[in-house]
């Protein structure tokens, strides 16, 4: 049985019509005709407080400012590990462990929706970094890493459900949403302003910075790394650059 694109299912994103009970309430997931997403998301999750400067010294395995992110997983990233090169998306991608040019960037967009395609998977010591503009009147953004089938990273801000915001953390599996993480302390994503934002995979976890305060973390529920093929990023934002590198 072949799996689905889920970059097919964004042609959708803006019908305003979504199966599920999460889709209506902002889940952040492109709707597709197709029927490929999954129904409604359950609450829970549990709080982590971030704090301190950027990355700390040694990643993996959670030490230093990132706690409650310690031990699970072995997929240590050997020196013979070639950087993933990213393939050709909607729009030019920074990649192959190059360093980005020091200075502001250039004001030029991406185009959004955007997939960049990851053909090495991820690994330990993976680091993304992700510039970009949200829109003024921003409702979401999302940001997904995926399988060929299931969504083992979703990273979801919500600028007002309900009145509140929130990002919502999740993954997807068989076509089924998890529990969702959405208990956090502050929500640095500001509409009409620039952001940086840093998501360093390790063997246990996906950890997540923003402008070089670190937010949150999330521990893998997909625990075959190499199977993530795509970085997607969609909705209220303008793209300046994705960059990758090995740390």
């Amino acid at each position: 049985m072949s799996g689905f694109d889920l970059f097919d299912a964004l042609d959708d994103s803006n019908s305003g019509s979504a199966s599920g009970s999460n889709q209506s309430s902002g889940q952040g997931q492109p709707t597709s005709s197709a029927g490929i997403w999954p129904e409604g998301q359950s609450g829970g999750g549990g709080p982590w407080q971030g704090g301190g400067g950027p990355w700390g010294g040694n990643q993996s395995g959670g030490g230093g400012m990132w706690p409650g992110a310690g031990g699970g997983g072995s997929n240590p990233s050997p020196g013979g590990w070639p950087s993933p090169a990213p393939a050709s998306g909607p729009g030019p991608a920074h990649g192959g462990g190059s360093t980005p040019a020091s200075g502001p960037s250039p004001r030029q967009s991406l185009s959004v929706p955007y997939r960049l395609n990851l053909r090495n998977g991820v690994y330990d010591g993976l680091l993304f970094v992700i510039k970009g503009v949200i829109k003024p009147n921003a409702n979401r953004i999302t940001i997904d890493m995926c399988t060929k089938g299931d969504i083992a990273f979703h990273f979801n801000p919500r600028f007002n459900e309900g009145g509140q915001q929130v990002i919502v953390r999740n993954s997807c599996r068989n076509k089924k949403w998890d529990k969702e993480e959405r208990e956090l302390s502050g929500f640095p994503f500001v509409p009409g302003q620039p952001f940086e934002m840093e998501i360093l995979c390790t063997s246990s976890d996906f950890k997540v910075s923003v402008n070089r305060s670190p937010l949150l973390t999330f521990r893998h529920r997909i625990s075959d790394l190499r199977s993530i093929s795509t970085l997607c990023i969609y909705y209220d934002l303008d793209l300046i650059s994705v960059d990758q590198r090995t740390q």
